[in-house]
């Protein structure tokens, strides 16, 4: 249950960075878009790595354009609610109501945010060979590894009893 609780984690990660990019607006995160990251134009990495057929690039686009319009105004509104808390932990004041607000605001939007990637998600997945499957759902357990990984190096050591 822990490795498809994982591997579920990973997918989700994966088209997280995926609408992200495709919805920045920025020059350096349009840049990261045009790359992207299911291959070819606008796809990138994944698709690169998946041998993505030209059908399935295009599937992909086209799932991304369609959903386009639900999450643009989801990443506008975290966009907006986090630059919001940046100025008011600039401003010097601290109320922990205002701030626990401006964080249930975000914890909102994120939510939904993560329950609209998680179809988006669901329906690229449909758009994959079982071999391409197979070699993302290894690709996204080496991730999960190295992730791992990191955390323990990052770790203090337990001090020693004496």
């Amino acid at each position: 249950m822990k490795s498809t609780f994982a591997k579920a984690a990973i997918a989700l990660l994966a088209v997280t960075v995926l609408a992200a990019a495709a919805l920045s607006q920025s020059e350096g995160q349009r840049h990261f878009h045009r790359a992207g990251m299911w291959g070819g134009p606008g796809m990138g990495f994944f698709g690169h790595k998946l041998g993505l057929t030209d059908d399935q690039k295009a599937q992909v686009k086209d799932i991304m354009t369609k959903e386009r319009p639900t999450l643009k105004p989801l990443m506008q509104q975290l966009a907006q609610s986090r630059l919001q808390l940046q100025q008011y932990q600039a401003s010097g004041n601290f109320d922990e109501a205002q701030v626990r607000a401006m964080a249930a605001q975000q914890a909102q939007i994120m939510t939904e945010l993560t329950v609209q990637r998680a179809r988006i998600a669901s329906e690229m997945i449909k758009v994959l060979t079982p071999d391409q499957k197979a070699k993302l759902a290894e690709m996204q357990s080496q991730r999960q590894q190295r992730f791992q990984q990191r955390l323990q190096q990052q770790q203090p050591a337990a001090p020693s009893q004496q």
